[in-house]
């Protein structure tokens, strides 16, 4: 069927365009389009029984037709059936409209009824010519998602052809469709699409109805066998095996200053199981802020080098990666292990230096940002590559990073705990690892939420934190002025604090900052020769001063839930106590209240990921990884139970029925598919 989409398809580039935008190439996805709401045209109401705000259809003679001039040019015209008289307004009309609503033509019209100055009007409904006693259509109307240029009708004709050529055949085993209580995948299908007279189309935009929830269990299907069948195949590709005598990574414990937590001890002993196996690990380690990932990569890291191969760190920003680099250098120094950096600040004959010794062998740790993926770097012995902060990443590019060594076994890290049903769903292609305790000595952050009207008070509070020896960051959401936002921006706010904190040394750090300038603010701050640090979200991963103990949030309603998490993360992590200001303006938007009411109340990372996905979707938490699945457009991910049955299915279908999986996979994702498997 998906063969022959090309030679049935309609010639017009710009309509296959449009189509192309929603996905629309195949049979396959045209029957896969489903309805956002529907409309009765089944029957007609009499113009006397209308409910004001409720659609419905009626049939009419037109009585009088005229263009009024004021308030505005406009179309009116007079119509009526045996039971009362009604108003049609056309505020942009065409000249083949206006002939079509002359006095005799009987219509049918589709709309809203509502109270006009002189009774009963409708604005702009929908209206064709009818012959007497034309019939009337058998099913609900289909209203489908759209793009401009895109009509109903089209859409609609389109979807009926699909029908028509599609194999409908089901791929869901009976046992299966009886225990869940679920339609066959054709009739659910023909209800969505062609509800018979006499349904109630409430009822079938309930996404509980049992046509929806066929749609939603076959598309959980076809992302867990997707997901399913790439994990099996990386498993059944060769790697090196990095067994290692530990010896390494017991040294760099005996020299550390504190112990693993047991959280710690859990992931290492998973990974380093990975690590040993003749297949490649594909292992997702993901913890709050502070939860020690970078240590459990570092050992990690060792294993690699120990077992006589490289491993690399990749990070999405400069600041992050240089984290990385300033904590795990001096670790490895006393090893003996050189630590190569990569990033694209610096200087050509640095990076190409780094690079030689890199791909000579010689210095086997490498750790940067895309510079690492840069054509020119090359791996002697790659064996472990890491990626962190890895929804920041595209698909092409955190695979990238792994095919610099051929059989490179991967490391993934984030700092944005993960829901379980999005770890079910999103990420069953990987093995997980989760660092579920913080190391002892962090003390709790106690968060404040503060009108902007009191922003005087905030910076009273600054003032004083930091001439009590302290340290604080200012964070803002823009760089430079916005005239649509209307926000504070950074650099604004260095200007006015340096104006209004003269005693206080203020730096001022951002993305547009060349690299070394970065470097240098933050080595400052770090150093504690700059007190307070105004900043973008360039800070909200990596950054590490035990000593700054406050933080201010400009605009705090502005961000998402992980980022207000993530930022706070970079305090309360030394012995005072600390404070995370979240300076608000009013009036806040009912999702801004939420969220802000969500991060003042809880300071669990894996209560806040939840919540955040209940209030914006999957899309936040999976970034650009979506590019190689797409977003689940019918199933929600909060029925972990239907997740689970689809997970256990996929497994059951891919070792028992395969030819099944093959034609449920080709039918929800078609060539969509390819990106999982690289």
């Amino acid at each position: 069927m998906a063969e022959s989409r090309s030679k049935k398809q309609p010639a017009s580039n710009t309509l296959a365009a449009r189509l192309a935008r929603l996905g629309l190439v195949r049979d396959e996805d045209f029957i896969l389009h489903l309805p956002l709401r529907y409309e009765d045209e089944t029957c007609i109401t009499p113009v006397a029984a209308a409910v004001p705000g409720t659609p419905a259809q009626f049939e009419v003679e037109v009585v009088r037709s005229e263009i009024a001039f004021r308030p505005r040019r406009q179309l009116v015209v007079q119509v009526r059936d045996a039971s009362g008289m009604l108003t049609l307004r056309f505020l942009n009309f065409y000249p083949n409209q206006q002939k079509a609503l002359q006095p005799g033509a009987r219509l049918r019209l589709f709309g809203e009824l509502r109270d006009g100055f002189l009774g009963n009007e409708m604005i702009h409904p929908r209206f064709q010519a009818i012959a007497p006693a034309a019939p009337l259509p058998q099913t609900l109307t289909p209203v489908y998602p759209t793009t401009a240029g895109l009509g109903q009708a089209t859409l609609r004709r389109l979807v009926a052809r699909a029908l028509e050529r599609c194999n409908l055949d089901d791929t869901l085993p009976a046992p299966v469709r009886s225990r869940l209580g679920l339609p066959t995948f054709a009739e659910a299908l023909h209800l969505l699409h062609t509800p018979p007279a006499g349904s109630r189309p409430q009822a079938l935009e309930s996404r509980q109805h049992p046509a929806w929830r066929r749609m939603q269990f076959d598309e959980l299907l076809a992302q867990q066998l997707s997901l399913r069948r790439a994990y099996l195949g990386r498993r059944a590709r060769g790697a090196p095996r990095l067994a290692a005598s530990g010896g390494l990574t017991q040294r760099l414990l005996a020299a550390l200053p504190f112990r693993l937590t047991g959280a710690q001890q859990r992931a290492w002993r998973e990974i380093a199981g990975d690590l040993g196996q003749p297949h490649p690990m594909q292992r997702l380690l993901q913890g709050d802020v502070g939860s020690g990932k970078t240590l459990v990569a570092a050992l990690a890291m060792l294993q690699a080098v120990e077992a006589g191969h490289q491993a690399a760190l990749m990070a999405p920003t400069e600041i992050l990666a240089e984290q990385h680099y300033r904590k795990l250098a001096p670790w490895f120094a006393p090893l003996g292990i050189e630590v190569a950096w990569l990033s694209g600040s610096q200087k050509k004959s640095e990076k190409r230096a780094a690079a030689q010794k890199v791909g000579a062998g010689e210095t086997p740790i490498a750790i940067g940002t895309h510079a690492l993926i840069e054509e020119g770097v090359e791996f002697a012995r790659l064996g472990l590559a890491i990626v962190d902060e890895q929804h920041r990443f595209g698909v092409r590019q955190r695979l990238a990073l792994k095919e610099k060594g051929r059989f490179a076994h991967q490391l993934i890290m984030s700092a944005t705990p993960i829901p379980r049903t999005l770890a079910m769903s999103y990420y069953a292609d990987l093995d997980v690892s989760v660092l579920d305790e913080l190391p002892p000595g962090r003390t709790p952050v106690v968060t404040k939420l503060v009108s902007a009207a009191r922003r005087d008070e905030v910076i009273a509070r600054v003032e004083a934190a930091c001439r009590q020896g302290g340290q604080a960051y200012w964070v803002c959401p823009l760089i430079e002025e916005s005239e649509t936002l209307q926000l504070k921006t950074a650099e604004e706010t260095y200007a006015r604090l340096r104006a209004e904190l003269p005693q206080l040394a203020v730096g001022l750090v951002h993305g547009r900052l060349k690299g070394e300038e970065k470097t240098a603010v933050m080595a400052a701050f770090a150093a504690g020769r700059i007190q307070l640090l105004v900043a973008t979200t360039v800070i909200e991963v990596g950054v590490d001063v035990p000593n700054a103990s406050l933080m201010v949030i400009e605009h705090a309603e502005r961000f998402g839930l992980a980022q207000l998490h993530q930022l706070r993360g970079r305090v309360g992590r030394g012995a005072r106590e600390s404070v995370c200001v979240l300076l608000f303006e009013p009036p806040l938007s009912e999702l801004a209240r939420a969220r802000l009411k969500v991060i003042f109340e809880s300071s669990d990372g894996f209560a806040i990921a939840r919540e955040d996905l209940r209030l914006r979707g999957p899309g936040e938490f999976i970034g650009a990884r979506q590019s190689g699945l797409p977003l689940l457009r019918y199933a929600d991910l909060e029925d972990a139970a239907l997740v689970e049955q689809a997970r256990h299915l996929a497994e059951t279908l891919l070792s028992a029925a395969p030819e099944d999986a093959e034609a449920h996979l080709r039918r929800w994702l078609g060539s969509r598919e390819a990106l999982l498997k690289a």
